[in-house]
């Protein structure tokens, strides 16, 4: 499977990774075989890319998730909740939020070996809420490779899960605005920090720290971020773990603005932001996720190019590639695997093909399987 921007989807594709909607519904199911009325009804419900099956890559992929589905979506359906109770002048659930990280921050514990390998695709509606999850279990996972205990963790997911709750307070208009904020609209958009703190600091079962995470994840560590303009170790660690995750998150989701990036292509924006980042919140947030997802079609510095069909967590940039094309771009009528991280040979990626490259690799291939 790969994903493909919605642009590029065209009537006969299968989806190969199920679609949900924010409640946890299915919207669409792996397996269903699109027409131009399916994609029409993509477009409007706000879907940007999917998962698809590529014939020329038939091969079964072992795909594990940090977390299960129905953990995933009971915690976005929590997060909606606490969004909307506040719309309406409601108390949040504390005690809903207490039970929904715990089972977040134990899952992702038991499955702390596991790289993460993709995103879930839902609708720009729903961007809020499933990127608040996405956060989450982005920063449980650094929080673990830094070696926090459990209370830790707990008080970690507890913050990033809610750092966005400020956002109630800002115009929906504004929030998902497809063109350029002018500065009024940008000055509300900096106040959601500020919002969030104050709300959930009035719930004292939430903790200071897990507040601040609110308060601080737009901050920079050469102080250029908001709403004070902190540096360093001004700034606290929960908060600068988050700010990673944050960033990493919404690059690779598909917004009304624009497509979402590449896995890789997030991978060096974030690098070269290690001026404003913490190197160390970098690191424990890149180590866990692969650069190259399973389903990731790739070229190697021999020139073949395969998918990529599992990953290692010691050298999540090694992965094992299934082979279906030679170093002369022919198609390959018995795939084989190589395991990078174990080569004997100085084997490494040379790059992620892009949807334009793929395509132009389903022309000639199909030349090819018909001559």
């Amino acid at each position: 499977m790969r994903r493909i921007k919605l642009t590029l989807l065209e009537p006969g594709m299968k989806i190969a990774r199920p679609v949900y909607a924010g409640d946890g519904r299915l919207l669409l199911a792996s397996g269903l075989t699109l027409t131009e009325k399916f994609i029409e009804r993509l477009a409007a419900l706000g879907i940007g890319s999917l998962y698809i099956e590529d014939v020329l890559f038939p091969g079964k992929l072992n795909v594990r998730d940090v977390v299960s589905e129905k953990t995933r979506s009971e915690s976005i359906l929590l997060v909606k909740e606490c969004f909307r109770n506040l719309e309406k002048e409601k108390n949040i659930n504390t005690w809903a939020v207490r039970q929904t990280v715990n089972e977040l921050a134990d899952e992702i514990f038991s499955n702390r070996d596991i790289l993460i390998n993709y995103f879930d695709i839902r609708t720009y509606d729903d961007y809020t809420f499933d990127h608040s999850v996405n956060v989450t279990i982005l920063s449980v996972l650094a929080g673990i490779s830094l070696g926090y205990n459990r209370l830790d963790l707990r008080e970690l997911a507890t913050g990033a899960l809610l750092h966005d709750i400020g956002k109630v307070s800002v115009d929906k208009k504004i929030l998902n605005k497809k063109g350029k904020l002018t500065p009024e609209e940008f000055k509300q958009i900096q106040q959601h920090s500020l919002a969030g703190f104050e709300k959930l600091r009035s719930y004292y079962e939430i903790t200071t720290l897990s507040s601040t995470i609110s308060y601080q994840h737009h901050e920079r560590i050469d102080g250029s971020g908001y709403p004070r303009g902190l540096k360093g170790e001004e700034i606290h660690e929960y908060a600068r773990i988050v700010m990673v995750a944050d960033v990493f998150d919404a690059l690779t989701s598909d917004r009304p603005y624009r497509s979402a990036y590449t896995i890789t292509e997030a991978f060096g924006i974030v690098k070269e932001l290690e001026p404003t980042f913490d190197s160390k919140s970098i690191t424990a947030v890149l180590s866990n996720i692969s650069p190259y997802p399973i389903g990731s079609i790739v070229m190697l510095n021999t020139g073949q190019i395969g998918q990529v069909v599992d990953t290692h967590k010691k050298d999540p940039a090694k992965p094992i590639v299934r082979i279906y094309f030679d170093r002369d771009l022919k198609y390959m009528e018995f795939p084989y695997e190589i395991d990078i991280y174990k080569s004997e040979f100085d084997l490494y990626i040379e790059k992620s093909l892009n949807d334009e490259e793929i395509a132009k690799l389903n022309d000639e291939a199909k030349f090819l399987i018909r001559a």
